[in-house]
C-alpha cells in the first residue's frame, strides 16, 4: 500500500496548533503531525494564510471521514489526495 498523507487546512495558525495538539487525542497518529503556512496565491499579508496540518498515515487507518468531522470543528477540512 502506498503511503497516506492527510493535509488537513484550517484558516489560521491558532486553530491549526489546536489540531495538531488534539490530534493524538483523538485518533491513533505514529509521527507528530506538521504545521504548514500556505500563503493564498498572489498574497503578500500573513493574515491571508491558511495554514495546513500535515498528517502521515503510512498504514492508511485513519478514518478520512472522521478526520473530516474533527476538522470542521475548526472551521477547516481535508483535502482529498
Amino acid at each position: 500500500m502506498d503511503d497516506v498523507r492527510h493535509v488537513l487546512v484550517l484558516p489560521d495558525r491558532d486553530a491549526a496548533e489546536e489540531v495538531a495538539e488534539t490530534l493524538a487525542d483523538h485518533f491513533e497518529v505514529p509521527d507528530e503531525p506538521r504545521l504548514v503556512r500556505d500563503a493564498l496565491a498572489g498574497e503578500d499579508d500573513a493574515e491571508d494564510a491558511q495554514w495546513l496540518v500535515v498528517v502521515e498515515d503510512p498504514e492508511g487507518r485513519l478514518d478520512a471521514v472522521a478526520l473530516d468531522e474533527f476538522v470542521a470543528g475548526w472551521d477547516g477540512w481535508r483535502e482529498a489526495h
